[in-house]
């Protein structure tokens, strides 16, 4: 289950979300020269990623900040630039670009620190955008409960796109990390589920007061949860992919979503 794009455009050009895709690609195709020698990799993780053992015992406090720009692996900093591309750019038009950037940042530093209060003691390195990019979640849901999420859903062969409300999915999303938090070690390899919880809940309560200047719970009610603009229309069109034919029967000419 994976969300491809949501129907809730953005009043403005999101520079500091571009930007933020932009700095994570960048340091990531950078410390791709560290792949071939896993002791080069460790030095690297061991100056700019976070590890919780080195603020317990009072230094690299840097690699709060610094572990935020660093990614595991193709598919880890493809899902993560994802979930912010969909939804930072709603944020940031209703914060401003100065106060989204401050709001991404203290998300990703309070995740970071919550990770560390579940393994004070873990030695391992620990990275990525995801704990800001939870409090990103955290703050849409906050705003716009009701706004349609199209989800790829892939069951083996088949693949479809349906609209779900972003409570429903940031729910769930939100209800698998907690799932996860609980039932792994959290001093051991893998998802730093609790900086995922962590930054959630912070970025819904730092959003707290842009809801409140909004009116609160009148707000929702004024546009029943839903974005307050018209949201987009994603329309079927035929495909141009010409149509084979069989000696029995028919196909039909495959329909797609095209923005």
């Amino acid at each position: 289950m994976f969300p491809i794009r949501d129907h809730n455009p953005s009043g403005r050009t999101p520079f500091v979300t571009y930007t933020l895709i932009a700095i994570n690609i960048v340091v990531f195709l950078a410390s791709l020269q560290y792949e071939g020698s896993p002791r080069a990799m460790m030095a690297f993780y061991a100056d700019y990623a976070l590890i919780p053992r080195f603020l317990s015992e009072g230094y690299g406090f840097s690699g709060l900040f610094t572990s935020m720009f660093l990614h595991g692996g193709w598919m880890h900093i493809a899902g993560n630039m994802l979930f912010l591309y969909i939804f930072g750019d709603n944020l940031e038009d209703e914060m401003g670009h100065v106060g989204y950037l401050l709001f991404y940042l203290a998300a990703g530093l309070g995740a970071g620190l919550i990770h560390w209060l579940s393994a004070p003691l873990s030695t391992v390195p620990t990275v990525g955008a995801s704990g800001a990019i939870a409090g990103v979640m955290g703050g849409y849901l906050l705003l716009f409960p009701k706004a349609r999420v199209d989800i790829l859903i892939i069951l083996i062969v088949i693949f479809r796109v349906i609209p779900v409300p972003a409570w429903l999915m940031l729910a769930l999303w939100f209800a698998m990390q907690l799932f996860g938090g609980w039932s792994a070690p959290a001093d051991q390899g893998g998802v730093a589920y609790w900086a995922h919880v962590g930054g959630f809940v912070i970025g819904l309560v730092l959003t707290l007061p842009v809801w409140l200047r909004r009116g609160g719970a009148r707000f929702w009610n004024r546009t029943e949860g839903h974005p307050p603009h018209p949201e987009t229309e994603y329309a079927f069109e035929r495909s141009r992919v010409p149509r084979v034919q069989s000696r029995k029967h028919h196909t039909q000419v495959p329909r797609i979503r095209r923005k």
